[in-house]
């Protein structure tokens, strides 16, 4: 029987709560992006955690903005560093961002969370 192939996202609360204690932040009007660098595991891919909180409305809502977080943060990930854990947190302002312009308008808030944040930087 073949392995299974691995998801690349982060699903367990321990997890999450690594990324938001050790890793670095930085903040858009949109969303909050995490990153942690992983030295421990051999895994080389990139791994995503989404967060949105009930403030962005009900479940569809929130599923849809999650749904748009991680289709425009896997439409990057060529340009990503290797071993990193990312937790993106969605902001309530970002529902009216994907309504007004779509998901051009979150990949675009990705990216300027990535390119504010620290990520490659760092030596530890």
């Amino acid at each position: 029987m073949a392995a299974k192939p691995r998801r690349r996202r982060l699903s367990r609360s321990g997890e999450f709560d690594r990324v938001y204690r050790d890793g670095s932040s930085n903040a858009t009007r949109f969303l909050v992006l995490y990153a942690f660098p992983r030295q421990d595991d051999g895994e080389r891919d990139v791994r995503l955690g989404v967060s949105a909180s009930r403030k962005i409305g009900g479940a569809v809502d929130r599923n849809r903005v999650k749904r748009a977080l991680r289709e425009a943060f896997w439409g990057m990930a060529d340009r990503l560093p290797e071993k990193y854990d990312f937790v993106l947190v969605a902001r309530p302002e970002l529902s009216e961002l994907l309504e007004r312009e779509g998901a051009s308008g979150v990949a675009t808030s990705i990216e300027e969370a990535l390119a504010g944040s620290s990520i490659g930087d760092r030596s530890t």
